[in-house]
């Protein structure tokens, strides 16, 4: 195995990866103690059997430059291949400023081809590869040095079979005609605001039902003030106060440091100095809001009257849907979609895109009386009436 621990060695491999047609990529990081993932290897392969095409990269070795690499991640002739991109794209775009394009998520690529919903690498290897995995080095620090032969061979695991697997899901995607269908699921994980938290939103993750004005203006401030001293910090967000904690301050409002000693939620360190200021501020911040100023849980949903009779027959409509299509059902809509469609609710992504072509459109015909369902066999028809 073949670890590249030079600018000019990563140079090298990048130069002959811009002739591929892709790159696979996985990435291994920790973030136990940071707020920001800690890149800790990238794997990649490239077609071919030779043993270059498919190296380690280590970016923990000092004086190596990732340039090469963001560079490759750039062009627009190489695909560069994930499974599960989320986490590893949120990496690259904290660390390079930028989002390898063009992209093929081979998790969201197996979905519209019928493996299922969030089906693992695992299986796809399984299935597709016809290999096994050996896991034992799942659960492996990858900040350590230096890192043993089954680590190793683990990690290249995550990129050698992806090359079967995405050739093998990249054909039938086109012969089913669904290009289309990923380029929308890809959407999400191409948008830079997907992986920025602002921390004047950063309340909205904070689960509450406590709709009181005043309230959720100390919970917003209190949120923010920690999203920013975690993020500047780089710890996690609960290292600061976590969730339980917050909401008992925006519940006592304390304004002394001694208000701060009786709380039964927060932790020692939070008592005093800095984080002790932050919260005395962001509470006292939060009681000058103006009536306007005070956020708002949105409860509108929550008014709305479920037809169970409709919610019924949505989800057997559904159901057919899936079996024609060979997609996994909760990728075309979730049970709480079919309760809100029943209500009423049409602002969904169920009536967008390739989801509206599947069921969504004759969802609507259904709510209408347009359409009926009928039982032939083992399978059911849509009628119109």
């Amino acid at each position: 195995m073949i670890t590249i621990t030079t600018t000019e060695g990563l140079q090298a491999f990048c130069d002959r990866a811009k002739d591929r047609p892709y790159v696979t990529v996985d990435t291994e990081f920790l973030r136990e103690r940071t707020y920001y993932s800690k890149l800790c290897l990238v794997q990649l392969a490239i077609p071919g059997d030779a043993e270059e095409d498919a190296v380690l990269l280590d970016p923990l070795v000092k004086g190596l430059d990732l340039a090469p690499l963001y560079e490759l991640f750039r062009n627009a002739n190489v695909v560069k291949v994930f499974h599960a991109a989320r986490q590893d794209l949120e990496i690259f775009y904290i660390q390079g400023g930028m989002i390898p394009a063009p992209l093929f998520d081979t998790q969201v690529a197996a979905m519209v081809c019928g493996f299922g919903e969030q089906v693992g690498y695992e299986t796809l290897v399984r299935k597709i590869a016809k290999q096994s995995l050996d896991k034992t080095s799942r659960f492996t620090d990858w900040s350590r040095r230096p890192l043993t032969p089954a680590q190793e061979s683990y990690a290249l695991a995550d990129v050698t079979h992806l090359r079967v697997i995405y050739e093998y899901l990249a054909r039938e995607i086109a012969r089913q005609g669904r290009e289309k269908w990923v380029d929308e699921e890809l959407e999400v994980l191409t948008t830079p605001a997907t992986y920025v938290i602002e921390p004047d939103e950063a309340w909205q993750r904070v689960k509450t039902r406590t709709s009181s004005g005043k309230f959720l203006a100390a919970v917003k401030e209190l949120a923010a003030f920690r999203e920013f001293y975690a993020q500047s910090r780089d710890i996690p967000r609960n290292r600061v106060y976590k969730d339980d904690a917050l909401l008992e301050l925006a519940s006592t409002k304390p304004k002394t440091p001694q208000d701060l000693s009786r709380s039964r939620l927060l932790l020692r360190e939070a008592r005093k100095g800095e984080i002790a200021d932050g919260i005395l501020q962001a509470v006292e911040k939060a009681s000058n809001y103006t009536a306007a100023e005070m956020p708002k849980l949105d409860q509108s949903r929550d008014k709305l009257q479920v037809n169970p009779a409709l919610a019924d027959m949505l989800r057997v409509l559904l159901k057919a849907k899936s079996d024609r299509f060979d997609v996994a059902a909760k990728m075309i809509a979730s049970a709480a979609d079919l309760d809100l469609i029943a209500a009423g609710e049409r602002d969904l992504p169920v009536f967008k895109g390739w989801r509206a072509e599947v069921f969504g459109d004759d969802a609507l015909r259904l709510c209408k009386g347009e359409i009926g369902l009928a039982v032939k066999g083992q399978r059911v028809d849509v009628i119109s009436l």
